[in-house]
């Protein structure tokens, strides 16, 4: 439809790269559809910050002279270069771990009593609902005190990302305290 009325297609890809690899398919057929593609390098890749525009030459050089107009622009950005290509090098293969983990939490999540429901877990990401008996206030602040974080996703909704910095050692703590959630919690 985009074509057919002469509009440009943008893919934000802040987790392109958890999509592709969830899916198997390659950059090029993802690119096939769209005009322009954003890549987030931080994220699940790893890179302490940026992210790299794709598209067509004339599209580029617009981008920089805007970029530019407006202020945008580093110095030394070669140390972000390559941290950017070192993770695009070495950290797209290993967000499967960062998928296995997610599925792996869903597995212990649809066991506790104070969870309604998980939403299907496709990628690092996994949201749940929890009970209407369990204030989400407490379950966050049960996790905070075991130095685990995660996310109030509105209404009784909890958000959890496994990423880089997360090890299976870590999973076993975060499981560990899923289970030890205390039961009157539930009912305050």
């Amino acid at each position: 439809m985009t074509r057919r009325h002469s509009l440009s297609l943008h893919l934000d890809g802040a987790r392109v790269y958890n999509a592709l690899v969830a899916t198997g398919q390659s950059a090029q057929e993802y690119g096939e559809y769209f005009d322009s593609i954003s890549v987030c390098l931080s994220k699940g890749l790893g890179a302490p910050v940026g992210s790299v525009l794709l598209g067509s030459k004339a599209l580029i050089q617009k981008s920089k002279r805007i970029r530019k107009v407006m202020g945008g622009g580093m110095r030394q950005a070669g140390y972000i270069a390559a941290a950017g290509l070192y993770a695009l090098q070495n950290n797209v293969a290993r967000l499967a771990d960062d998928h296995r983990r997610a599925q792996q939490l869903s597995t212990v999540l649809q066991n506790q009593p104070y969870v309604a429901e998980v939403l299907p877990v496709e990628t690092n990401l996994v949201i749940f609902r929890l009970a209407n008996e369990m204030p989400p206030k407490a379950f966050l602040e049960h996790l905070e005190e075991q130095g685990i974080r995660a996310s109030s996703f509105g209404p009784q909704m909890i958000r959890f990302v496994t990423h880089l910095d997360i090890d299976d050692a870590m999973l076993t703590r975060v499981e560990a305290a899923l289970a030890s959630v205390p039961v009157a919690a539930v009912s305050a």
